[in-house]
């Protein structure tokens, strides 16, 4: 095992005993919420894993190693404000451990830490992708998709982006696009977008045969499952859009760019929808957490076997 990794005392009994484990990113503990709102979801987030009968592995950098599962004192430590916190991709690995700073990992940088270590399961919010009017300014998210063999469940990628081409840019990598019990890309605050989905899975079950099936081909690709965010806080897709052209409007007219754009296209969306986008964002978090700890639990099962 790398040495740059270490364990939770509950992460490393799980993979002893081989129980269903599911990989949970921090960057939306670090950059994505406000104290204490940050913390409270995480706690959630790792409860609707364990109602699964799965143990969650919160992965994050702190004092120079990659954890993977944290304490509540880690987490504590890692969500609260103060000295140097950077949001991790693949890039940031080295200059965050060499210098000791706290980091939240994006899902790329989860994606990576998760499969080091042998896991399979991976629970988000929403993915990056391809920013709209910006088709060269595409999240590493989506490479990384493209070479890493985990199963993540997501709501899709965040409503913000360009969702057509994103999902051009996952079939160029070779990611599979199943939607969980819908037939349409979901459109992250929204529970329809317009677009397919590449095939319908309706059980955890079918979800870990496929993925099963997949990398036993050799095939180094993630099983993405989209699944919509719960019907009593969906916004709808009409509504939210008018939201999101309002929002890129002024990041337009404020000079926003880079990396500040899409935390400020959060923040000014859930301003102009009322809050009603952060509400969305976290019952779809807290549903994709224990989706994925159904399926983790699914893949520790066995293949199915086929009776003459």
């Amino acid at each position: 095992m790398p040495s740059d990794y270490v364990f939770s005392p509950e992460v490393a009994e799980a993979r002893r005993s081989n129980q269903p484990i599911v990989a949970l990113e921090t960057a939306v503990v670090t950059h994505g919420l406000p104290y204490p709102m940050n913390l409270e979801l995480a706690r959630d987030l790792e409860s609707a894993v364990r109602a699964q009968g799965a143990v969650p592995a919160t992965i994050g950098l702190l004092d120079g190693k990659i954890h993977v599962g944290l304490t509540a004192d880690e987490l504590e430590q890692l969500g609260t404000p103060g000295g140097p916190s950077r949001k991790v991709s693949r890039r940031d690995f080295g200059l965050v451990l060499a210098r000791k700073e706290k980091g939240g990992t994006t899902v790329a940088a989860t994606l990576i830490a998760a499969h080091a270590v042998g896991l399979k399961v991976f629970a988000t919010g929403g993915i990056g992708g391809v920013h709209r009017g910006e088709i060269f300014d595409v999240s590493a998210d989506l490479p990384e998709l493209g070479r890493t063999p985990l199963v993540v469940v997501c709501a899709g990628a965040k409503s913000i982006l360009d969702l057509p081409a994103t999902l051009e840019v996952l079939e160029t990598q070779g990611v599979t696009v199943l939607g969980y019990q819908t037939d349409e890309f979901p459109g992250f605050y929204s529970r329809e977008s317009g677009l397919p989905v590449g095939a319908r899975v309706d059980t955890p079950a079918e979800v870990a045969e496929i993925a099963r099936r997949h990398w036993a081909l050799g095939i180094e690709a993630a099983l993405l499952v989209t699944a919509p965010p719960p019907a009593e806080v969906a916004v709808p897709r009409e509504q939210i859009e008018g939201i999101i052209q309002q929002a890129q409007a002024e990041a337009v007219q404020q000079g926003i760019h880079g990396a500040k754009v899409t935390p400020f296209l959060l923040s000014r969306v859930s301003e102009l929808s009322g809050g009603s986008s952060l509400r969305a964002n976290l019952a779809l978090l807290r549903n994709n957490a224990a989706i994925a700890g159904q399926i983790a639990c699914a893949m520790v099962v066995g293949p199915k076997t086929e009776h003459a």
